[in-house]
C-alpha cells in the first residue's frame, strides 16, 4: 500500500507539472521572448516548490525519470520502485497533456519541445547538460537531512535556472515524462524527436549520480601513527 500511494502521488505531481507548467508555455507561446520565457521558467520552477512541499514527505516528489534513475544509480531506490515511479510519471504527464488539450487546444503546442536548430545531436548534448545540472542540484541538496526544510525552494530555483537558459534552446525537457505527454498529442515533428527529450534527460541524471557520487566519497582519515 505505500508503494501505491508513492506511485499516486508521483502520478499527481507529473499531471500538476504537464498541466500549469506545459499550461504557461502554451498559452505565452514565449511569442514575447522575455517575458514568456520567464513566466515558463517560473511555472515550472513553482510547481516544483509547490509539489515537493506537498507530496515531498510521501514520494519524495522526483515527478521525472531522470531524477528516478540517478536516484536508481545512487542506490537511494531499487529498481522496482523505480519502475513505479517511472510508469505513474508518465501516466501522470499524458493525462496533463490530454486535460491541458482539452482546455487550451492542439494548436498551442502544449509546451512540447524542439529541436536547435533543427539538429539532434546538438540537441541531446545540451539536454544533457541541462539535467546534468539541475539533477547534480538535487542530489546536493538531499544529501543532508538539515537542508530538508528549503530543498524543495533549491530544487525549485534550479529548474527555474535551467530553464532559462534551455528555453531558447530546445524548449527545454530535463524530463522524459514532460517532454513525451504532449509529443504525444502533437504528433509530427515533435513526437519523431521526442526520443531525444527522452533519452537524453535519462543519460544526464546517471552521469548527475555517477559524477556526484565521486565527489561526495568520504575522505579517508590518517590513521594514527
Amino acid at each position: 500500500m505505500e508503494s501505491i500511494k508513492k506511485y499516486v502521488a508521483e502520478f499527481i505531481g507529473t499531471f500538476v507539472l504537464v498541466l500549469c507548467a506545459c499550461g504557461v508555455a502554451a498559452v505565452t507561446g514565449c511569442k514575447v521572448p522575455e517575458a514568456g520565457y520567464v513566466a515558463t521558467a517560473l511555472a515550472f520552477g513553482l510547481v516544483i516548490v509547490a509539489m515537493a512541499y506537498s507530496i515531498g514527505n510521501i514520494s519524495g516528489c522526483h515527478i521525472n525519470p531522470a531524477v528516478s534513475i540517478a536516484m536508481l544509480v545512487s542506490g537511494k531506490m531499487d529498481l522496482k520502485d523505480f519502475a513505479g515511479y517511472v510508469i505513474a510519471q508518465f501516466l501522470g504527464a499524458i493525462a496533463g497533456a490530454a486535460v491541458l488539450m482539452g482546455i487550451v487546444g492542439k494548436e498551442t503546442g502544449l509546451g512540447t519541445n524542439g529541436l536547435y536548430k533543427g539538429d539532434a545531436g546538438i540537441s541531446f548534448v545540451i539536454e544533457i547538460i541541462l539535467t546534468f545540472v539541475f539533477v547534480i542540484a538535487i542530489l546536493g541538496v538531499t544529501s543532508k537531512t538539515e537542508n530538508g526544510s528549503v530543498a524543495g525552494l533549491v530544487i525549485g530555483l534550479a529548474l527555474v535556472l535551467v530553464h532559462l537558459i534551455g528555453i531558447p534552446l530546445t524548449g527545454t525537457s530535463v524530463n522524459p515524462a514532460r517532454s513525451f505527454g504532449p509529443a504525444l498529442f502533437i504528433g509530427g515533428d515533435a513526437l519523431t524527436n521526442v526520443w531525444v527529450f527522452v533519452l537524453a534527460p535519462l543519460v544526464g541524471g546517471i552521469l548527475a549520480a555517477i559524477v556526484y557520487k565521486f565527489l561526495d566519497t568520504p575522505k579517508e582519515t590518517p590513521k594514527k601513527k
